[in-house]
C-alpha cells in the first residue's frame, strides 16, 4: 500500500491550492478507508482528477468528497449508496430527524448534479472505442467467420469480406506539401550589397561629395545585357 506524501499532494494540487495541502489532508487520505485497495483507489483518483479544480473555486475538503462520491460510483454504487459512504453522518442526521425518502432522493439528486462531481465524472469517462475494444474484436471475429463458412449464401460471405476490406484498410496517408521559404545565400549577398551601398550613400552624403538628389538620381548597376544560350 503506498501512502502519500506532503510533497505529493502539494505538488497535484493547482497553484492557488497549495498552501491548502496540510499534514492532516494528507492524514485524512492515508487513512480514508479501512480497506486498502479501496484507500488506495481513493488516493490515487484524489491525485488524478485534480486539473478540474482550475474550473472553480472549490474547498480541497469539498474536492476530496466529491472524489470518494465519483469513486463510488465508478464501483457500481447507485448514486444514492454512494452518497451515503460519502456523508455517512450525513445519512444518520437525516434518518435521526426523520426525513421521507423523498426528500433523501432530492439531496442525493442535487449533489450528483453538482459541477464539482460532474467535473471529476468528466475525467473519469473512458472513450468508447477503448472501453468497447473487445466488442470491435468479436465483430471482427463474426465477419470472419461468415467470410469462411462455406454453408452461408455467397451474399452473406461478400457482404462480410467487404466489411472486413472497409473497416480493417490501411490508413490514408495524407499528401503534405511543406513550403518552406527560407533565406537562400543570394538573398543574404544582395542584403548585404544593399547595406555597402546605402553606407557609401550616406558618406558621400555627409562628405560633401554628392547630394540627395545626385543619390537619387544615380545608376545602381552600369553594364550590359547579353542574350545567355
Amino acid at each position: 500500500m503506498t501512502l502519500l506524501t506532503l510533497d505529493q499532494v502539494q505538488r497535484a494540487l493547482p497553484a492557488n491550492l497549495k498552501n491548502s495541502a496540510t499534514q492532516q489532508l494528507v492524514d485524512n487520505l492515508n487513512n480514508i478507508a479501512s480497506d486498502p485497495i479501496l484507500a488506495e483507489q481513493l488516493r490515487e483518483n484524489f491525485i488524478s482528477y485534480t486539473s478540474v479544480l482550475r474550473e472553480g473555486r472549490f474547498k480541497t475538503e469539498d474536492y476530496l468528497n466529491a472524489v470518494m462520491y465519483v469513486s463510488f460510483k465508478l464501483m457500481g454504487d447507485s448514486n444514492q449508496d454512494a452518497y451515503f459512504k460519502t456523508f455517512p453522518q450525513r445519512y444518520q442526521m437525516l434518518i435521526a430527524k426523520g426525513a421521507s425518502s423523498k426528500d433523501i432522493s432530492a439531496y442525493v439528486s442535487a449533489y450528483n448534479k453538482g459541477k464539482l462531481v460532474n467535473l471529476i465524472l468528466e475525467q473519469s469517462l473512458v472513450p468508447t472505442h477503448v472501453l468497447n475494444a473487445h466488442v470491435f474484436q468479436q465483430a471482427i471475429n463474426t465477419q470472419v467467420e461468415l467470410m469462411t463458412d462455406p454453408d452461408v449464401s455467397p451474399k452473406v460471405r461478400s457482404d462480410a469480406a467487404n466489411s472486413l476490406l472497409t473497416h480493417l484498410k490501411k490508413p490514408e496517408a495524407k499528401a503534405e506539401l511543406n513550403i518552406n521559404v527560407g533565406e537562400q545565400s543570394g538573398m543574404n549577398e544582395l542584403r548585404s550589397a544593399l547595406e555597402r551601398l546605402a553606407r557609401q550613400q550616406q558618406d558621400s552624403i555627409s562628405g560633401g561629395h554628392a547630394t540627395v538628389v545626385d543619390i537619387a538620381e544615380s545608376k545602381i548597376i552600369e553594364g550590359e545585357s547579353k542574350e545567355v544560350v
